[in-house]
């Protein structure tokens, strides 16, 4: 559940930086390294809270790290390739 809830949140995070692209009238693809960049710190973060206060390898995090990292990411590429963005 926690994944999923990550996972959630940085979907929200991009739809947050897919409105700021719509307000500020450029495209999805311009602000798409930052959103790449501050998605990473923030699952970098869980993975290190993970590891250093629940008692996780950091092998058993890296496993949740790539969902949780991965998933909002590809889908953030995805839509910042599709031309109307």
């Amino acid at each position: 559940m926690h994944i999923l809830t990550l996972i959630f949140c940085g979907l929200a995070l991009l739809a947050v930086f897919w409105l700021v692209s719509r307000i500020s009238r450029s495209s999805l693809r311009d602000l798409l390294p930052a959103y790449l960049v501050v998605w990473l710190i923030v699952s970098a973060i869980n993975m290190w809270i993970g590891v250093t206060h629940a008692g996780y390898t950091v092998m058993e995090e890296a496993l949740v790290f790539l969902p949780v990292f991965g998933g909002p990411a590809l889908a953030a590429i995805f839509l910042a390739r599709r031309k109307r963005t």
